[in-house]
């Protein structure tokens, strides 16, 4: 960082350090045993759509590398997801194709259009919860939308699952950037 940056109050961007992902499966056995929350299996990357031949090949080799069950949705933005399955005991395989799919882009120029990647949870009354990486932060946050529909969330359970997972995750410490993702694949 350059001393008119300084000045100017401009930040370095935080690189992104994707091996992070790979505490995810012991974060799940905290929020399991704290919370009841279990992994669903299912898991999703998020990123801003590109148009072209090298991003729909970067496309088929990710659907060659992880397999059929891998889907890919637009969402009402414009974001593309890519959603992985794997059995709900498997996170640590979950977050190895999220890990991939993640590192297959990145290395292939499409890093910028990264945005997040989510596994989902839930617990014995139906209630949802994801973590959520933040690709450009390199910072988890939880997210746990209200059941019943609309777009509410529970913040107090979001809060104690940050609480619970400050040792296991690198957690994003500015609230305003835990975005809600409303409808989220793997959610």
């Amino acid at each position: 960082m350059g001393f008119l940056d300084v000045i100017l109050g401009r930040s370095k961007p935080v690189r992104p350090h994707l091996d992070q992902l790979f505490a995810l499966p012991s974060a799940a056995i905290t929020l399991q045993a704290a919370t009841g929350f279990t992994p669903t299996g299912r898991g999703s990357v998020c990123f801003a759509s590109v148009e072209g031949g090298a991003f729909a090949r970067i496309q088929a080799d990710v659907r060659e590398l992880l397999g059929p069950p891998v889907e890919y949705t637009q969402d009402q933005y414009g974001y593309t997801w890519l959603l992985a399955q794997h059995a709900p005991e498997d996170t640590a395989g979950l977050v190895n194709d999220l890990h991939a799919v993640n590192t297959s882009l990145q290395e292939s120029g499409f890093g910028p259009q990264l945005l997040c990647s989510l596994i989902g949870f839930r617990d014995a009354h139906d209630r949802s919860l994801a973590l959520v990486y933040l690709y450009k932060r390199g910072t988890f946050y939880p997210f746990a939308p209200l059941p019943g529909g609309g777009e509410k969330r529970d913040n107090p359970l979001e809060l104690q699952v940050r609480s619970l997972l400050t040792d296991d995750l690198t957690v994003e410490k500015d609230l305003s950037r835990w975005f809600p993702v409303w409808g989220a694949p793997g959610l």
